[in-house]
């Protein structure tokens, strides 16, 4: 399983400084970003891995050395070719390199070797040393033999070293192997290192190597201590190991002071400095690795922390069955969070259906729809086999029923027979395409009904397993249909017309009326709406077009139709003002939704009364004075205009006679002058404030209105219909009784 490479390319060596004589390497560190970078270690995505190794080594990086960057596999999916410089060598680039690798999406491929080749055949022109530091947990997937191909370039004559790091390849014999030969056949060193501590630590140990650092100081004498070595499980509270151990301790500069040594503990003496120290466990096939720092002589105790034993699991299931086949699925195992039962090719990483094991023992899953391979895997919290099954994926009986060719936008019965899972349906679409132009679940029947595209050509039914694995096509050829409408070449705005259509006649097809070589629609109606359907035409007179809008998706037939202009006339009474009811005689087509209305120039209309409700039209102005506009409105649209005229609307004015005091809940007579409209009142309220009593006008004058039962300063006011300011307002105090 290929999941992670990292690569730093050094060019050695590089123009000295007339101050530095000492040559400065170029680095140019080589990531990937393939889309398997997705993957996990312990719970922690390997991309979040890489940018956390990557920001760490850096931050120690000399900021006098020159420092680049490469990606691949962050750009297309698929393509081998996707690689990327981003940065050019230069001194102090580590910050940028940092944001650049923070913010890459990985996507595509793993062309491990070629990036490697590129950088190292770059170097022949100028005649740089090139030195590769390469971390893979897997096998190249691009290029075949990442071994025989770093050979060829040694043997053609390019300077070339890689030295290897093994990440998370513990039990895999192919990937180490290889990782081995690559480093052997170069001269560089292989370590390895199972998560991101101990990646961390093999880079420090890596990158001490290459680069370039002021030599140290000699001591006249080393300081020693008496270290421990202990290796201990799960934790650092954990058990000490009890299997046999292979210890190699490496030093900061470089130099292996310990190799090969057995036992737990392992006591031996080192100087003080910084050291790295693995223990291979060589029964079980596992490696630890920590860093640590020796600051006097004072005895020292350092522990390797191994990971937990991985737990036991067994799966139970059929070793053959059908593509696209219900199968259940037996297991035993740890049942932590993320547990999954998987099928996935044989060989593969790619996940081809899954169930998670808390949904039930057996689990139930539908194996994929491709006969061939597969394995069958229970996966510890989602990241790693721990049982394995093989399973042979059958050829199932498949079968679609349906006419070799109809015509476009006609409806089709389809006849299936396949695994009849749910999500299966069965589409139409291109020829070798993954899109669909109609589809229906198989859960609607044997035959399912499919309406075909409208345009002729050749295209291909489908059934669709689980609506994520195409498992059968079959060709259908697409005829002309006939379409046509039958409608009058004129008609006048705002009417009705009837249109006649022959068409598919498909789920959602309608009839629209809108501008010409537009896709917009003034109006429309479904066919199922019967033969002929209605339409009414544009307010506005001009030329429009009636179309045949097939499943409301697409316009497959268009005719011209000229709407001709309507005309209207108004007949306003003089001498008008505000709020007053009048009388508007019109003429105009008095069709369904016509109407007359009131409306300040420039702006919509306020008030309104419907032609239908008679002629002349009964209409209240507006309680504002000013100039007004009346308009005869198409109802049609509800927006044009077929006549207008202007009105001046003066203002009213009232006067009110009534007593200066009154007792409290007595009746007060009020007289009164105003427009005495429908609705216009009398109404007594604190001065600055609403009212609470009031009498319609339409009682008498003058009229009678009780006065308010709480003494005190009061008004009474003049209220026209409509208006929420009075017209005439006077004192009145209540007094108690």
């Amino acid at each position: 399983m290929r999941l992670l490479t990292l690569l730093f390319v050094l060019l050695l060596p590089f123009a000295a400084t007339a101050q530095d004589s000492t040559p400065r390497p170029d680095t140019i560190l080589v990531l990937d970003a393939s889309g398997s970078m997705w993957g996990q270690i312990d719970g922690v995505n390997k991309i979040v891995i890489a940018r956390e190794v990557v920001a760490d080594l850096l931050a120690d990086f000399p900021a006098d050395q020159n420092l680049g960057l490469v990606a691949y596999g962050h750009n297309r999916r698929g393509d081998c070719a996707d690689i990327e410089t981003l940065v050019q060598p230069a001194p102090g680039t580590g910050p940028q390199i940092i944001d650049i690798v923070n913010s890459l999406n990985p996507r595509g491929m793993t062309p491990m070797t070629d990036a490697v080749i590129a950088a190292a055949e770059s170097l022949r022109s100028t005649e740089q040393a090139a030195t590769v530091i390469l971390v893979s947990d897997g096998i190249e997937t691009c290029n075949p033999d990442p071994c025989a191909a770093a050979r060829v370039l040694e043997e053609t004559g390019v300077d070339f070293t890689a030295h290897v790091i093994g990440f998370d390849v513990a039990g895999e014999a192919e990937a180490l192997a290889q990782m081995q030969c690559l480093a052997d056949e170069t001269g560089g060193m292989f370590l390895t290192a199972d998560n991101a501590d101990e990646l961390g630590a093999a880079m420090q140990t890596v990158m001490a190597e290459v680069t370039t650092k002021p030599a140290p100081t000699p001591t006249p004498e080393a300081v020693m201590a008496e270290v421990t070595l202990q290796a201990v499980a799960g934790s650092e509270a954990g058990v000490m190991v009890a299997d046999p151990l292979v210890w190699r301790v490496v030093a900061a500069g470089g130099a292996v002071p310990v190799t090969g040594a057995e036992g737990n503990p392992l006591t031996l003496p080192l100087a003080i400095g910084s050291y790295t120290v693995t223990a291979e466990n060589t029964a079980a096939g596992t490696v630890a690795t920590t860093d640590f720092t020796i600051v006097g002589p004072d005895d020292a105790t350092i522990l390797v922390v191994f990971p937990d034993p991985v737990p036991a699991a067994t799966i139970t299931a059929p070793t053959s069955a059908p593509a696209g086949s219900m199968i259940e699925i037996g297991w035993t195992g740890p049942e932590d969070d993320l547990d999954t039962i998987l099928i996935a090719p044989e060989g593969g990483d790619a996940r081809s259906a899954y169930a998670y094991v808390e949904t039930g023992n057996p689990v139930s899953i539908v194996v994929p729809g491709t006969p061939g391979a597969y394995e069958i895997h229970y996966m510890w919290r989602d990241q790693r086999p721990i049982a394995t099954q093989k399973l042979t994926v059958t050829e199932a009986t498949l079968a679609l029923m349906a006419p070799d060719s109809a015509p476009g936008g006609s409806t089709i019965d389809v006849g299936w027979t396949g695994p009849n899972q749910e999500l299966d349906n069965i589409q139409v679409g291109t020829v070798g395409g993954s899109d669909y132009l109609d589809y229906a679940y198989v859960t609607d029947g044997n035959p399912v009904q499919i309406i075909l595209p409208w345009a002729p050509g050749e295209y291909e039914l489908r059934y669709s397993l689980q609506d994520t694995e195409i498992i059968l096509r079959r060709p259908i050829t697409i005829t002309p249909a006939e379409v046509s409408l039958t409608a009058p070449a004129t008609g006048a705005a705002g009417t009705e017309i009837a249109v006649g259509w022959t068409g598919p006649a498909a789920e959602y097809d309608n009839i629209q009326v809108g501008s010409v070589g537009g896709q917009d629609y003034l109006d429309y109606a479904y066919v199922t709406d019967g033969n002929p359907v209605t339409l009414t035409l544009p307010g506005a007179a001009g030329d429009y077009e009636l179309r045949y809008h097939f499943r409301d998706r697409e316009t497959i037939y268009r005719q011209p139709i000229t709407v001709t202009a309507q005309s209207a006339a108004l007949s306003v009474p003089g001498k008008l003002s505000v709020g007053q009811t009048v009388q508007i005689g019109w003429t105009g087509p008095g069709m369904e939704g016509d109407f007359i209305g009131i409306g300040r120039p420039g702006e919509a209309y306020g008030t309104w009364a419907y032609t239908r409700d008679g002629n002349p039209a009964t209409v209240t102005l507006p309680t504002e004075p000013g100039v007004w506009e009346v308009r005869y409105y198409l109802g049609s649209d509800g927006q044009t205009v077929l006549a207008s005229q202007t009105i001046t609307l003066a203002a009213a004015t009232a006067t009110l006679t009534a007593p200066a005091t009154a007792i409290t809940g007595q009746p007060v007579s009020v007289g009164w002058t105003g427009p005495g409209h429908d609705g216009d009142f009398i109404a007594i309220g604190r001065p600055g404030e609403g009212y609470g009593v009031w009498t319609y006008t339409s009682e008498g004058n003058p009229l009678t209105i009780a006065a308010p039962t709480e003494a005190g300063d009061w008004e009474l006011r003049y209220y026209m219909a409509g208006s929420d300011q009075p017209l005439a307002a006077v004192p009145l105090v209540v007094t108690g009784k």
